[in-house]
């Protein structure tokens, strides 16, 4: 009710029909190389096997194979947003589909969502977290090194074919700029070094019952961002795992584990906001002996004493 009429497809990053100049396109070749480019009339592409002209491909419709000039036959396809973010140009390094999609259905973005995203890094996860929320969401995202910041608005751009009407990109650090902003959410996502400096931030900018989400690299950040969420104590106890990929190799009666798998990536934390002057229930399970050691430093939930009992 009320919404402009934007046809359901509309900036996702998904088209149909036959491929058109300014289009992108994959082309896998028998051993699974892949290549990505946009395609321009008049212009060839050029690998190992030859060259194909792109006037070839365009007005085509996806999925066939064509030949090039020295015999090599190539699958074609429009990259899909998994394939997309994996090959693009990167700034830095870039959230795995893997994850992407664990942040979406764990921290449940939804159409229209407004989420505030600490890190935007090579943009891949800023394309899923555009493509979940819609064009009538929401998704603003801080970005403290400019180099970064120009890297993740090409490729944003690039596969939305344009600025997004459901992203902006500022430059500066979350834990300044958002309290300063008035802005409210109902995500917040920190993919940075140090997300526990965002906290704060965080909490402030979360309605009740939003959802906070961390993407750590190291055991070391993990442990401290989880503990820190635990002491701020308005949100609840914060969950946290990791996601691993294996592929098998099907062929006939020859079915085993493939060779390669995704293995650890990062790891995904998530958190609810309380409501105002709420409190989580107080964790009743006794740490482990030695968990909060003398040579431990960090933030302590209440009740913890400065040194593990002997026992």
């Amino acid at each position: 009710m009320g919404q402009p009429d934007v046809p359901h497809e509309a900036w996702a990053g998904v088209h149909r029909g036959p491929l058109q100049e300014g289009q992108w396109v994959r082309l896998v070749d028998s051993k699974g190389r892949r290549h990505n480019f946009c395609l321009e009339a008049g212009k060839r592409f050029f690998s190992n096997r030859g060259h194909l002209d792109h006037d070839e491909l365009i007005g085509r419709e996806e999925g066939f194979t064509v030949t090039s000039s020295g015999g090599g036959e190539y699958l074609v396809f429009r990259p899909l947003l998994s394939e997309f973010v994996v090959s693009m140009p990167r700034g830095a390094a870039v959230v795995y589909p893997k994850d992407a999609a664990q942040i979406v259905a764990m921290a449940d973005i939804f159409p229209g969502a407004h989420v505030v995203e600490a890190g935007v890094g090579s943009g891949a996860l800023t394309c899923t977290l555009l493509r979940a929320v819609g064009p009538h969401g929401r998704v603003l995202s801080f970005e403290r090194r400019e180099e970064f910041a120009e890297v993740a608005r090409k490729n944003v751009t690039q596969f939305f074919e344009g600025d997004h009407p459901a992203w902006e990109l500022r430059l500066g650090d979350l834990a300044e700029a958002l309290p300063e902003s008035g802005e409210r959410a109902d995500r917040v996502i920190l993919d940075m070094l140090a997300p526990w400096d965002c906290l704060d931030a965080a909490a402030g900018a979360l309605l009740p019952g939003g959802v906070l989400c961390a993407y750590v690299a190291t055991t070391t950040q993990l442990s401290r961002f989880v503990e820190t969420v635990r002491v701020h104590g308005g949100f609840t106890e914060p969950q946290a795992w990791e996601s691993l990929v294996r592929d098998w190799h099907v062929e006939g009666l020859a079915v085993r584990p493939g060779h390669s798998m995704v293995g650890h990536t990062a790891f995904l934390v998530t958190a609810r906001r309380m409501a105002p002057g709420q409190a989580p229930p107080i964790k009743r399970r006794r740490p482990a002996p030695g968990a909060y050691g003398p040579d431990y430093t960090g933030p302590r939930p209440p009740g913890v004493p400065v040194e593990a009992p002997d026992d």
